[in-house]
Formats: C-alpha cells, structure tokens, sequence
C-alpha cells in the first residue's frame, strides 16, 4: 500500500490533483480544502489512502494524517464507500465527525451529500466505540487571497454535485464570513451548511 506521496504538484483540477514522484504522475483525489493549498509547480506531502477494486487502483490524498485516518475508518460502517467518506471529511473536520458521532448528532451528519437521517444513525451506531474522542486539532486553513477563494469554494461544490445556481447562492450566504485571509476550508463547510438549509 501507498502510505503518502512526495512530489511536485504537476496539475490541480476540481476533484484532484497529480504529484510527480520519481517521473511518474499519480492522480490523487482529494477533497476541496486540501486541493485549495496546492499550488502546481511546488513540492507537496500528502498522506494517501489507496482503493483498490476488480477494475481500479484509486489513490485518495488528504491534508493531514488524521484526515486519513478517519477516512478509511468511516468506510467500515456498512454502506460507506470511498466517495461518500470522502464527502464527509470534505464537509465536516476529523474532530467535528468525532463529536457529531459521541454525541448522537444526526444532524450534522445529515449535512453530508449522501447520508440521510437513518445512515447518520448507523454511522453513528457501528462507529461510537471506535472513533475515539475529539483531539482538539483543526485542521489548518491556508490563508486564501480574497478573491481566489470564491473560485475554489465554487469548483468544491460543483466537484461535489451542486449546480452552478446552487453553488453563487451559497457563496453569497457566506461571503461575508470571508474576511482578510479566507480559509476556504471553513467557507466550503459553511456554504454546505447553507445548502442543507435551503
């Protein structure tokens, strides 16, 4: 198994991104957030986590190991595959599926494309004893210029399934949480919320 992937960062499209490692270009699907601190041209790290099925090898990088972790770790709950846990660590932190799971919290699960009120409750129930306790660390949000990261939360939410109407609705909720330095990390997960309220 591939366990990470250092290399130099070839390409960045809306699902993922190519490192070059040793002349070889390995395509990594990624989430919007770690595909926003990733510039072409300069030198990443990513953990990975590699699928393999009867008629695919899949390749999935995240920003950290925690990601990761929690990544492969949804996918033991019956009905999870690789695209909805990667879903789910696109719009909820490692530790904000933590708390959600240890407190019953079926409704932050429910904002999630793909889970609905009876799969947050199995989630719930097949995970609670192993997913452990929240760490108390966020995932770092890289400083976006201001005007980059409308495109990215953009490209996210299309990447995602939402249309191009949907997507300019939820960037205008949540333009005013932008600020100075955007961490579009935050801002994805907050247009999401404002979807699964509409």
């Amino acid at each position: 198994m591939i366990a990470f992937v250092r290399g130099q960062v070839a390409a960045v499209s809306l699902s993922s991104a190519v490192v070059e490692v040793g002349g070889v270009g390995l395509e990594l699907m990624c989430t919007p957030a770690t595909l926003a601190t990733l510039r072409p041209g300069h030198t990443a790290t990513l953990p990975t986590s590699m699928i393999v099925r009867e008629d695919s090898l899949t390749l999935y990088g995240f920003a950290d190991e925690d990601e990761k972790v929690l990544f492969e770790l949804v996918q033991t709950a019956s009905g999870v595959g690789p695209k909805l846990a990667q879903a789910i660590v696109a719009v909820l932190s490692p530790d904000g599926v933590r708390t959600a799971i240890a407190s019953d919290d079926v409704k932050t699960l429910t904002k999630v494309p793909g889970i609905g009120q009876k799969g947050a409750q199995r989630i719930i129930l097949e995970l609670k004893d192993r997913i452990g306790a929240p760490t108390g660390t966020a995932l770092p949000g890289a400083p976006t210029p201001a005007a980059a990261w409308r495109d990215q939360v953009h490209q996210g939410l299309v990447g995602l399934g939402y249309n191009t109407r949907d997507a300019e609705k939820a960037l205008d909720a949540v333009a005013d949480q932008a600020g100075a330095s955007p961490d579009v990390g935050a801002l994805l997960r907050a247009a999401l919320r404002s979807l699964s309220k509409a």
